[in-house]
């Protein structure tokens, strides 16, 4: 095993049976750099997830296909470059009665460029920043449950729930933002997933275009109503939390090592 840079020049990725995503956070400012390397490198070894899902998973946009397949999901509105943001955030806050909004990106990466809003112009200022660099935007009314419930994200491998964990709420009120870094600080304890998280997670790994994923972290929250909701579906190069639950990297390095002996030859 060789921990390499996905961007070093130097790295003879023909060398490897396979390349493992698993810390590539840089991608969001670079992702069409990214997506070039991930496409060379997937002729010269096998890319894990591969490149048909780490191209439809690196844009937000992919949670409007999974609400369009009957998937419950935040309510999502995407705003392209080259909107009026006021008139977005306007038509937006139409729709939903909600007290808060999200503003991000529709291709990030942690909580990088991800605030809460009160209904108020800080959120226009945010999308119009996000809207000049010539960024899609992606606006969610703030469900308020998560305050109180935390998200919980959920691990499969194979498609196999492995384990769980909850996440406290992450973005502080008011348009702060979250961390000038990638991550803000998380509180993550294990969780027991509720019945009803599990079967809406199973709905969405069923429902991604190119077939259950070797890997995958689905991040749930509540609705106003109780019932769960797709927030974020990471396939890409998620934190798998593996401290928080014995024997999940042994499960995991399993899972890829069946993955090659059927796959790998």
């Amino acid at each position: 095993m060789q921990i390499a840079e996905w961007d070093d020049a130097n790295v003879d990725w023909a060398s490897f049976d396979i390349a493992l995503l698993r810390s590539a956070w840089d991608y969001a400012e670079r992702v069409t750099e990214f997506l070039s390397w991930a496409e060379k490198a997937s002729k010269l070894t096998h890319v894990l997830n591969p490149l048909p899902v780490v191209r439809w998973n690196t844009d937000k946009h992919y949670i409007a296909e999974l609400a369009a397949a009957g998937v419950a999901t935040v309510p999502s509105t995407f705003v392209e470059p080259g909107a009026d943001a006021g008139q977005a955030i306007r038509m937006f806050l139409e729709r939903h009665d909600n007290a808060e909004l999200v503003v991000k990106p529709s291709v990030g990466a942690g909580s990088r460029d991800v605030q809460r809003h009160r209904r108020s112009e800080l959120a226009v200022a945010h999308a119009k920043r996000l809207l000049d660099a010539n960024r899609s935007v992606l606006l969610q009314p703030y469900l308020e449950r998560v305050d109180r419930d935390g998200e919980t994200a959920l691990m499969f491998f194979e498609g196999q729930f492995s384990h769980a964990i909850r996440k406290g709420p992450l973005l502080p009120p008011g348009g702060a933002a979250a961390t000038t870094g990638l991550f803000a600080t998380e509180a993550i304890t294990p969780r027991l997933p509720d019945a009803d998280e599990l079967r809406l997670a199973q709905k969405i790994l069923a429902a991604v275009p190119s077939g259950i994923p070797l890997y995958a972290r689905v991040d749930l929250i509540r609705a106003d109503d109780g019932a769960p909701c797709l927030l974020e579906l990471e396939l890409t190069e998620p934190s798998l939390f593996f401290a928080h639950a014995a024997g999940s990297a042994e499960k995991f390095t399993a899972a890829v090592l069946r993955w090659f002996q059927v796959h790998g030859k």
